[in-house]
């Protein structure tokens, strides 16, 4: 794989025959919507097929993956073109494998979805999963469990042999996480107990396969308690062949300071679950000033304090699927700004003719421009150079694995770089 950043001067056509490709090919797997125009600072995947197959009449997916000894899901990565469904036809050309080197490590990988979210969408980022996780089952202080509309996701994704992960969070129906509500569940055996039972009886019947749990906001005094109701739900589930997840706060210090941080006790906790997912994003957010939502500067810093409190081995690493959009002048207090796609943050620079730049500290993409109205933008996104740098530190600090939050919206360069510099662990099939 190439990450190939656009010149002056550059078109489609001539970079592809740089490469020894068609540009519809270099378009396709780069998802590229105005294929005929591109912008400075651009990125784009390049991968070579070294082996490619003439479907023929009657062939299906399942038949030729069969036929070359490959998963249907490493098919369907291979050729995003077929956006993860059975539509083939006579004469179309199919990537078998690419001309660089298979790689050897196997990662965990793990990806939030809301109920909402686009089928098709949905369908031809699963092959690039091992879990699925539907965000997100919220509770009573009593310990009864308030499911999402979960059963199509979790049923899509068996079609595809992704097992799903069960969310629970302290995430109301206003959209905030609520403290106080975690802090009535730590502090009742008996609410914990319910809810714990009612987890298992859903997993059961729904056919998740692990329970990841998001408790934000804790007070300081939750932090014991939280750890042994994660203690607790690992005692209940992992006899029962359930993994539970805990999700942190991305701290870099024991006793970091902060509401988002006080409740989470690394080592406590990473003792606790057989696996953490560390939340290592939103630097920058809507109302911050603009920069990156991950600056690798900063996730190497929660990296460097994480792994001296938990084993390697079971933490997850968070890599974010969106960037922000900042009106200037920004003003403290006010100014909000809104999120988009990183496909959708370089279509943007498409279309407004700018240079995209590259923060070396950040290791991250940004550009500006000034709107129609006058206005002066600036946006930070990811691409293929900035996921490539957040994937390097899974194999750099022995991680697991990674965690995608979240699926929907499109991001198609980063599957390809994932699919280039991993093997995908399945738990299913």
């Amino acid at each position: 794989m190439t990450i190939h950043v656009v010149q002056p001067g550059e078109t489609l056509s001539t970079i592809a025959a740089e490469y020894g490709l068609t540009s519809q090919r270099i378009a396709a797997i780069n998802s590229l919507r105005i294929p005929g125009r591109l912008t400075v600072g651009q990125t784009l995947v390049i991968r070579i097929p070294a082996q490619t197959h003439t479907v023929a009449y009657g062939e299906t997916v399942y038949s030729i993956a069969r036929a070359y000894d490959i998963p249907v899901n490493q098919l369907f990565r291979n050729n995003p073109a077929l956006r993860g469904q059975n539509l083939i036809y006579s004469g179309q050309s199919l990537v078998i494998r690419y001309a660089e080197e298979m790689p050897q490590q196997a990662i965990t990988v793990n990806g939030y979805a809301y109920p909402t979210i686009s089928r098709p969408l949905l369908r031809q980022t699963l092959p690039f999963l091992t879990h699925l996780t539907p965000f997100t089952y919220g509770f009573t202080p009593e310990g009864d469990l308030i499911p999402p509309q979960d059963a199509d996701l979790i049923q899509t994704a068996f079609s595809y042999d992704v097992a799903s992960l069960i969310h629970l969070s302290t995430l109301t129906a206003d959209g905030s996480f609520n403290s106080e509500l975690g802090h009535a569940l730590l502090n009742s055996p008996d609410a914990q107990k319910r809810l714990l039972a009612n987890i298992l009886e859903n997993m059961r019947i729904k056919g998740y396969t692990g329970l990841d749990i998001d408790f934000e906001y804790l007070p300081p005094e939750d932090a014991v308690p939280y750890a042994q109701f994660i203690t607790q739900a690992a005692a209940l589930l992992n006899p029962q062949g359930y993994e539970v997840i805990v999700a942190l706060a991305p701290k870099t210090s024991p006793d970091q300071r902060g509401k988002p941080y006080e409740g989470h006790n690394y080592a406590l906790l990473g003792a606790a679950a057989n696996q953490v997912f560390l939340m290592t994003y939103e630097w920058g957010y809507t109302a911050s000033l603009p920069m990156a939502v991950a600056p690798i500067n900063r996730v190497r810093e929660v990296l460097d304090f994480a792994v001296t409190q938990i084993p390697p081995a079971k933490i997850l690493m968070g890599i974010p699927n969106y960037g922000y959009n900042w009106s200037l002048p920004f003003i403290q207090g006010e100014s909000r700004a809104p999120s988009l796609s990183n496909e959708a943050a370089m279509e943007l620079a498409v279309r407004e003719q700018v240079p995209i730049l590259f923060d070396e500290t950040a290791q991250t993409p940004y550009f500006t421009y000034t709107d129609s109205e006058g206005v002066y933008h600036e946006v930070w996104f990811e691409d293929a150079r900035s996921i490539l740098a957040k994937l390097k530190l899974v194999r750099e600090y022995d991680l697991v694995g990674v965690g995608y939050w979240n699926l929907d919206r499109p991001f198609p360069q980063n599957w390809q770089v994932l699919d280039a510099t991993y093997q995908i662990q399945q738990t299913l099939g």
